[in-house]
């Protein structure tokens, strides 16, 4: 079983940055895909980064590319989402998805994300 964290969530202006951070239990962390996704109030789960185990490839949704930066540190077993030049449109719930190899698939809570115009 992995345990998936995320933090980093809060309430910032817009043009402002935030760094979420989702923290994974489990020595499966290293070889598995993570991604984040969020949801906004009343729309559909929304695909926002992902990044890839073997080679550290990243992916981005088109509304967010250039603005947000997925990484990850295997070592603390953490991937980071920082996120530059937030909009209004980028206010959701941010939820971690940790992918392994098996196809096993894990999220957390989530952490709210709060951009005021």
């Amino acid at each position: 079983q992995v345990q998936v964290v995320e933090s980093g969530g809060g309430l910032v202006q817009a043009g402002g940055s935030l760094r979420l951070s989702c923290a994974a239990s489990g020595r499966t962390f290293s070889s598995s895909a993570i991604s984040w996704f969020r949801q906004a109030p009343g729309k559909e789960p929304e695909f926002v980064a992902r990044i890839r185990s073997s080679d550290g490839s990243t992916y981005y949704a088109d509304s967010v590319k250039g603005r947000f930066t997925i990484s990850r540190d295997n070592a603390k077993n953490t991937v980071y989402l920082q996120m530059d030049s937030l909009e209004v449109e980028d206010t959701a719930v941010y939820n971690c998805a940790v992918t392994t190899l098996a196809g096993y698939n894990y999220r957390g809570q989530g952490t709210q994300v709060t951009v005021s115009s």
